[in-house]
């Protein structure tokens, strides 16, 4: 598998990331492709098309070994359900796969054709592999089964966020701020409520607590 773009988003790190592709619509992404795949032609008719599939690598979640169950975060981190059920990044092979609404294609004198995207849930710099059209004709399926997902696909949280603290983000970055916590950032296995988080995202430092199902922003710091 060779890589053919990175995508850069607002997110340093993996805390914070949505779980799912479309989750966060506010969320934005430009995927810019390595010069020997920067040719026009390649991208001719894309642009007709409203959304994109991304085939990218889970580069910071590389293991040796793999496991042919995990506990999904979802579902408490203690119920163990096996790897193919799941989207878990630990997987025999660290491949993820997005469906991003695909905003624009704007031609860089530089860069090349660069992808602007949004409903994003990679982090900054992760490799891709590969794009693909959406197709809803065969894609989409409407009366799919959701399997255990369906328990969970609704859970988010209230968001308190004081508006001298929004106001530090650019306009342009407070919806996606406030979803991304909406989303509960937090990790299964670290939720107490006495506890300050901290979420890198767009160069700021989001300070946080949680109390039962309330998400109170403490202060906003420049990273």
């Amino acid at each position: 598998m060779k890589t053919i773009a990175t995508i850069h988003t607002d997110f340093p790190t993996k805390f914070g990331v949505p779980r799912q592709s479309g989750l966060v619509d506010d969320l934005k992404g430009q995927i810019i492709f390595l010069p020997q795949y920067r040719q026009p032609e390649a991208f001719r008719g894309l642009e007709e098309f409203s959304h994109i599939w991304v085939l990218w690598e889970f580069s910071q979640a590389k293991r040796d070994n793999w496991a042919a169950t995990v506990t999904p975060p979802r579902l408490g981190g203690k119920i163990h359900m096996g790897v193919f059920a799941t989207r878990s990044p630990f997987r025999p092979n660290p491949v993820g796969l997005s469906c991003v609404k695909l905003e624009k294609i704007v031609f860089d004198e530089k860069l090349g054709p660069v992808l602007h995207v949004s409903g994003v849930d990679m982090m900054d710099g992760t490799p891709v592999y590969d794009i693909k059209p959406y197709l809803p004709y065969t894609d989409a399926h409407p009366e799919a089964g959701w399997g255990f997902a369906e328990k969970t696909a609704d859970h988010e949280l209230q968001v308190r966020f004081p508006e001298e603290e929004l106001q530090k983000f650019p306009s342009d970055k407070r919806q996606a701020a406030v979803a991304i916590l909406r989303q509960d950032p937090r990790p299964i296995y670290r939720k107490s409520e006495d506890q300050v988080f901290k979420l890198e995202f767009a160069g700021w430092d989001i300070h946080f607590t949680v109390d039962g199902e309330m998400l109170t922003v403490v202060e906003v710091v420049r990273r």
